[in-house]
């Protein structure tokens, strides 16, 4: 199964923001217009990804969003 260009994004977007991008692990799982992509980090790097106040994580999801719409999907983002 080919990735989709949201779990491509969201595995751009999380190897700039960590220390350690060989951690970073995204996975996708889908039901029919829906997708639920799974980020795994290593542990001292997910507060890096989620952001003060959790505003790292609501940037990337509004981001998800936009691409998500922009191929006809609808996608959630969980964080391991």
């Amino acid at each position: 199964m080919t990735e989709s260009r949201e779990a491509q994004v969201l595995q751009h977007i999380a190897r700039q923001l960590v220390d350690d991008p060989s951690g970073v692990v995204v996975t996708e799982t889908s039901e029919n217009d829906f997708r639920r992509l799974h980020l795994a980090a290593a542990e001292a790097d997910v507060g890096k990804v989620i952001g003060r106040g959790g505003r790292m994580v609501k940037a990337i999801r509004a981001l998800l969003k936009v691409v998500a719409t922009r191929d006809g999907t609808k996608v959630d983002l969980e964080i391991d």
